[in-house]
């Protein structure tokens, strides 16, 4: 389980119901792009604003679409550690290859908490955990050493680093002793990351240009560092002209612009400015 995986946005209609067919095609374009696998419900899929039984319906309808053609993780992650486990079993029922989850939010649990919210959930499931290192996110920071304890335990099998902090990407490496899969989190710097030691990324931006961190990839693997950094370079290009307005909906537009339908982004998310619009109907006409 290697490679570039995209985090998969959640196509909605404009009642914010999930677009199926939308969804669907948006896992076809990026299958057809060579996408190596799925991370479904994260951040990108706007999990955290559904409800639990709607997370669980874009866990079906990915794995119909996908079959068994790419690897599939689904992220579980919620405050609440029974919720979590019930999606990491239906994910499970699925064949989901694996579950991730990002730490509980809002109390400010202690580690031990945290901990054994992690264990809660593997050990409900016969399939592997991915932890979602998200500090910005969460505002739990995995450090080194707490990870090299937790992987002692076998049933973790990767970590998704979605940091700034690449130094601590290249200690988990360093000090888990065992091999694990480490993904890189932040688009713009998917090559410092693989430079690092990450053995592959999960991005947002993927949905739409996955192709770009694909020839990355290859180009980085294959030692060929000048490809790899003019590539990266057109991202971050695309990357901050959609800083400029609110990334996931912006990430949505481009997917409508270039003909598959994404719809809004759920409340409190608010609608792009015309403005905003326009230049992202550029960026797609662009790719």
């Amino acid at each position: 389980m290697k490679g570039i995986f995209t985090a998969l946005l959640t196509p909605f209609k404009d009642d914010y119901s999930i677009n199926e067919a939308s969804l669907k095609k948006l896992v076809e374009f990026n299958l057809e792009k060579g996408i190596n696998g799925f991370y479904v419900g994260g951040s990108t899929g706007e999990g955290l604003i559904m409800t639990t039984e709607e997370r669980k319906e874009v866990f079906r309808i990915v794995k119909e679409a996908a079959g068994d053609k790419v690897p599939l993780i689904a992220h579980c992650g919620s405050i609440s550690t029974d919720e979590a486990i019930s999606m990491a079993k239906t994910a499970e029922a699925l064949g989901y290859d694996a579950v991730s989850a990002v730490a509980p939010l809002y109390y400010g649990f202690s580690f031990p908490a945290i901990r054994k919210y992690y264990d809660d959930i593997v050990s409900s499931v016969n399939i592997p955990m991915v932890v979602y290192n998200f500090p910005g996110g969460s505002g739990v920071t995995f450090t080194a050493d707490y990870a090299a304890e937790m992987f002692k335990d076998e049933r973790y099998m990767g970590i998704k680093h979605t940091s700034n902090d690449l130094y601590t990407l290249h200690q988990f490496k360093q000090k888990i002793d065992r091999p694990v899969t480490i993904f890189n989190g932040f688009d713009e710097m998917c090559l410092g990351g693989l430079a690092m030691g990450a053995d592959g990324a999960i991005g947002s931006t993927y949905n739409f240009m996955g192709d770009k961190f694909i020839k990355i990839f290859e180009a980085f693997n294959a030692g060929d560092m000048a490809t790899a950094q003019a590539i990266q370079t057109e991202a971050n290009e695309i990357i901050a002209e959609m800083i400029k307005y609110t990334v996931l909906p912006c990430e949505k537009a481009i997917m409508t612009h270039l003909g598959i339908d994404c719809g809004p982004c759920r409340r409190p998310f608010l609608p792009l400015t015309k403005e905003a619009d326009e230049a992202m109907a550029r960026i797609a006409a662009s790719l």
